[in-house]
């Protein structure tokens, strides 16, 4: 195959993008290559890829870069460096051509030696290719129904180079565990494998008002002992890594932001090198990567095991905000994103929280795509602002427990009126949920927008309170409806008071005058 036609990411249109007002009006292609995204990033208002995953990965790609090209790879003297490139107000041309030289044939993405993020003894190892299907998420595969589109396997669409990269980028971090094609390496044939490293879990990012900002308060403070020479990338390695163990597969910060996948792909591309006609797709490794990511809400179970927050399309943003400016959440053991112990530190006042992911299960199926931003709010982060960001958690606690407190009152109304048998099958609760969490999030928003924090807890029973009244209102016409309505309602605030335990009856013991417990 021509050189022209392996598809080089630094240069070939790979990303799509909208550009910042500042930009030349007369220079803004749709889509660029990872050169033009580093080296114009400063006239690059965002990423427009429209599959959150695949920005979620793809941001984890370029942080990985943007500490290399800057030098923010290293430990010693990071704070200057980073605050000396926010100065400059651009990465550096000539820093990015060095590295881009340095590893060009490793950016190509149909290289036949090393494709980027790919493995090309798949060829080999593998039985069969999984079909082009396979690869892009969106597209139902093999025995499943077509839903927003018709797909046959045996008659696939092909895909153009740029949205196979995303597809590429949604499997490495999101892949399903279970069942996958067949792969023999060292005499040994397994077919499945383990859930990606992102999987089910919602990922936070800062966000500034170009990608400039954007990337540099994605790099996150080295640990003090990083040694970005052992710290590889994949395509940085000069070796493939061996499936059968994870040693030297993740060593560091940029190899964990990188390397860290549990399934290995391989892209085969038509005759003209612009799009795909075909993939491998299968397992990486066979024991399990350890699981950390700078960028996740980490929870403690009961059980003491920490689990990243999962993704929920149901749930707002708003309702994550005081685990973001925290560093210690009320009430519950919340470990905030690390990245925004250095994103705050950067003293950028425009920053917002972009949240992305997948509601999904940890085998195939996938539910619902989850993206969504705030307004700047890090200026009111635990470190800057503390107050703000105390009174920021006392709001979202008061609309969190009313919600909780109406769902309980709902369902409990519903099963004395309908004898349902479970709580699922409740539908007053979900219409209920429909209703105040919207009108929730607004008020929110406006009252943190005003800086009006009194009163909280009385206006968000009111909302509640109006929510229980509209979705209970059809069973209040009879008998049976209105004593369940009723009934119910106090759960609105907060339920009975538990009744004081009875006191244990004494008798008088039969002789010294003292009493003893009877039975």
């Amino acid at each position: 195959m021509p050189v022209a036609d392996l598809y080089d990411l630094w240069d070939r249109p790979a990303v799509p993008v909208r550009w910042a007002e500042h930009a030349p009006p007369d220079d803004r292609p749709e889509t660029v290559g990872f050169r033009d995204l580093l080296t114009r990033a400063h006239e690059i208002a965002g990423i427009a890829v429209p599959l959150p995953p695949a920005l979620s990965a793809l941001y984890r790609v370029l942080y990985a870069l943007t500490a290399r090209v800057t030098g923010l790879d290293a430990p010693d003297g990071w704070h200057e460096r980073r605050y000396e490139v926010l100065d400059q107000g651009q990465f550096t041309p000539e820093c990015v051509d060095v590295y881009a030289d340095r590893y060009r044939d490793r950016l190509r993405l149909y290289d036949p030696q090393r494709p980027f993020l790919q493995d090309p003894r798949l060829a080999e190892q593998c039985d069969k290719p999984a079909g082009v299907n396979k690869l892009v998420t969106t597209r139902p595969s093999g025995s499943n129904h077509s839903w927003f589109q018709h797909a046959v396997d045996s008659r696939p669409d092909h895909l153009s180079s740029a949205d196979a990269l995303q597809h590429l980028l949604v499997w490495r971090y999101y892949g399903p565990s279970g069942r996958c094609s067949a792969r023999t390496v060292g005499g040994k044939k397994e077919a499945n494998s383990t859930a990606g490293p992102l999987r089910s879990a919602l990922s936070y990012h800062p966000v500034g008002r170009t990608l400039f900002e954007t990337l540099l308060a994605g790099v996150v403070e080295p640990d003090p002992y990083a040694r970005p020479e052992v710290d590889l990338c994949p395509w940085e390695r000069d070796d493939l890594p061996d499936p059968r163990t994870l040693n030297n597969v993740v060593t560091g910060q940029l190899s964990g932001l990188t390397a860290r996948s549990q399934h290995a792909l391989l892209l085969v591309p038509d005759d003209t090198g612009l799009e795909v006609r075909d993939a491998y797709i299968t397992w990486a490794f066979r024991d399990r990567l350890p699981r950390d990511d700078d960028f996740l809400i980490w929870q403690i179970s009961q059980a003491g095991n920490p689990y990243a927050r999962y993704a929920d399309s149901g749930r707002a943003l708003w309702r994550d905000l005081d685990a973001l400016l925290l560093k210690e959440s009320p009430g519950k053991e919340v470990r905030r994103p690390r990245v925004f112990d250095s994103a705050v530190d950067l003293g950028l006042e425009d920053l917002r929280v972009q949240a992305l992911g997948i509601e999904q299960e940890g085998q195939a199926k996938d539910t619902q795509l989850v993206s969504a931003s705030t307004p700047p709010v890090l200026s009111l982060a635990e470190e800057r602002d503390p107050e703000a960001a105390r009174m920021i958690a006392g709001l979202r606690i008061s609309g969190e427990a009313a919600g909780s407190r109406l769902n309980r009152a709902t369902k409990q109304a519903w099963a004395v009126f309908s004898n349902a048998r479970k709580a699922e099958d409740c539908a007053w609760s979900r219409d209920a949920a429909a209703r105040y969490w919207p009108a929730a999030e607004a008020e929110f928003w406006q009252r943190l927008g005003e800086r009006r924090f009194d009163g909280a807890a009385r206006s968000f029973r009111q909302i509640a309170e109006g929510v229980y009244h509209q979705v209970t209102q059809t069973a209040a016409g009879t008998l049976r409806g209105a004593k369940a309505r009723e009934s119910a309602r106090i759960e609105l605030y907060g339920g009975r008071p538990k009744k004081p335990a009875a006191q244990a009856a004494r008798t008088p013991a039969a002789a010294g005058g003292t009493e003893t417990e009877t039975p």
